[in-house]
């Protein structure tokens, strides 16, 4: 069972600590967001992970090494320039090709949801991936008119609508979809959604935080704070 993690981002928006480092060293409660990716997935029994480096490649491999330290086995691909999402994955094809399947996950988000779910969509035979969603919150307060009156203010409520959680199982037949540069979003998977071999699973109740800017990574803290104190507050234990 192999766990793919896109690690390879610039991280623009959280520049200067990413000027010398990728997004998935950055980080949050003391820690490097790829370690609350082992920790969290471990709980989960996933102990093989597979890297997917670019930009700053050799601080990743530095401080990651073969995972023994976290008590899993990692090992690396690396992009010689930027490929895309679903370059970067097709990238990897050597090393996932006779995989019965695989999960990829974005090195920016943290989530708590349980992966497993995720992946037992992938038992109809169709299915080719499969995409964790979750309900949108708005990043702002919303308020509430009747008959032109307000009548409530409510904080950064969660909407109707579903998105892109960045967690994705996947057969090998992916590979066959893929592009040798460019992103999944845009490529592989509105192909896939037509030929009706792609599927979503809705997340309910997890915690889930793209980190795009600082403000989102002083939010992920106090979540991961409220919720998994022990993270916070051990930087020893990984699983």
């Amino acid at each position: 069972m192999k766990v793919v993690i896109l690690a390879g981002g610039l991280g623009k928006r959280l520049r200067p600590l990413t000027e010398d480092r990728p997004k998935v060293l950055v980080e949050v409660c003391r820690r490097p967001l790829l370690e609350w990716h082992i920790y969290w997935l471990g709980r989960y029994g996933f102990k093989d992970f597979i890297l997917l480096l670019g930009h700053a490649k050799e601080k990743v491999i530095e401080s990651v090494g073969s995972g023994k330290k976290y008590g899993v086995n990692v090992a690396y691909v690396v992009e010689d320039e930027p490929l895309g999402t679903g370059g970067a994955i097709k990238n990897a094809e050597p090393i996932l090709r006779n995989e019965e399947w695989f999960l990829v996950i974005n090195g920016d988000i943290v989530t708590d949801l349980n992966p497993t779910l995720l992946i037992e969509t992938l038992k109809e035979s169709n299915t080719i991936a499969s995409i964790a969603l979750v309900y949108m919150k708005s990043p702002y307060g919303v308020v509430k008119v009747v008959n032109g009156y307000v009548k409530e203010f409510i904080e950064k409520p969660i909407l109707e609508y579903t998105i892109n959680a960045g967690v994705y199982a996947m057969k090998p037949q992916i590979f066959d979809y893929l592009p040798e540069k460019g992103d999944i979003e845009v490529t592989a998977f509105p192909r896939l959604a037509k030929e009706g071999k792609l599927k979503g699973y809705i997340y309910k109740d997890v915690m889930w935080k793209s980190i795009d800017t600082i403000k989102d990574l002083e939010e992920c803290e106090k979540m991961l704070l409220e919720r998994y104190p022990e993270f916070c507050h051990s930087r020893n234990e990984t699983k």
